[in-house]
């Protein structure tokens, strides 16, 4: 009998173990070393708007790119993309905006926990990254940073990007990632880093899209996100007029801005459009209700024509 009470005891403690496991006080991060060869389901959840990072945590798969935006004019684009629903905001250093983002999201009625902030370490950081990264959490000032990324290769990225690991240990940021990282670039990377990276940020647009790169690293388990969607600087007009998305957007009723935006979506390339305007901003968002068919994909994929608008 007092073996049995035994054996019945033991069981029930196993039982509680497993059970308090479960519960979580912060998502479980599974892109450390030791999980590196287990791939993280990155599979776009159209429900809810989001997508698991390998961090844990969940990002939601549209947002604005606060690129050239400034003072009062960044400001008043982060409150209409917050009430727009707009729950994902892409800044860096180099933009130098960082401040009026934060002021922006401090002003809102969102709760700071339902918001997405991702910023940027640039490689002139690169030497003091640990005073950098305090830098942005400072004039963000929003108790911590969703994400953090480096722009782009650079003199002492590896040791930047060690700082931005020890800085999701000390709670400063939660997922970090890098930006305008390629096949060559990631393949060399990676080895020498302990935390996989959550999201890789490149130029993903119908002219320029990436093919081989994109599920590259979703193999990986990384999401891709793409700056200048609908083109870029220069070059928004003539792929907002392209002939096929122009016939594509009169078939659905919408605008070509939001056909380049859902073949993104498709793809599983989280988007962040700029803009200023809120009218642009909330049409933006609305990329919900339709869906783009197999032809229609294939018909924008036509279009690449590896036309990179930037120098990155």
């Amino acid at each position: 009998m007092k073996k049995l009470f035994c054996i019945v005891l033991i069981s029930a403690l196993a039982f509680s173990m497993t059970a308090c496991g479960h519960k979580e006080d912060k998502p479980v991060n599974n892109n450390t070393t030791a999980h590196k060869s287990k791939k993280n389901d990155i599979t776009f959840n159209f429900k809810t708007k989001t997508v698991l990072l390998n961090s844990g945590y969940k990002m939601p798969i549209y947002g604005l790119g606060s690129y050239s935006l400034h003072d009062d004019i960044c400001i008043n684009s982060v409150t209409a993309a917050l009430d727009s629903g707009v729950r994902l905001i892409d800044t860096a250093h180099a933009y130098g905006n960082e401040k009026e983002i934060g002021e922006a999201i401090r002003k809102s009625d969102v709760p700071r926990e339902d918001i997405f902030i991702i910023t940027k370490l640039y490689p002139d950081q690169f030497s003091d990254p640990e005073a950098a990264i305090d830098e942005a959490v400072k004039k963000l000032n929003l108790g911590y940073i969703d994400m953090m990324l480096l722009h782009h290769p650079g003199k002492g990225d590896i040791k930047a990007y060690k700082a931005m690991e020890q800085a999701v240990e000390d709670g400063k940021i939660r997922s970090i990632g890098l930006s305008n990282w390629y096949e060559k670039e990631l393949t060399e990377f990676l080895p020498k880093v302990n935390i996989t990276p959550a999201l890789v940020q490149n130029e993903i647009h119908p002219y320029y899209q990436e093919n081989d790169v994109i599920p590259f690293i979703q193999d990986l388990g990384i999401v891709v996100q793409g700056w200048y969607p609908l083109g870029g600087r220069g070059h928004t007009k003539e792929l907002l007029g392209d002939p096929v998305i122009s016939e594509i957007a009169k078939a659905h009723g919408i605008s070509p801005a939001q056909v380049i935006l859902r073949w993104n979506l498709q793809k599983g390339v989280v988007v962040i459009p700029g803009s200023s305007n809120p009218e642009h901003i909330r049409e933006n968002t609305e990329l919900f209700d339709f869906e783009l068919t197999k032809d229609e994909m294939e018909r924008i994929n036509a279009l690449d024509r590896n036309e990179k608008h930037d120098w990155y």
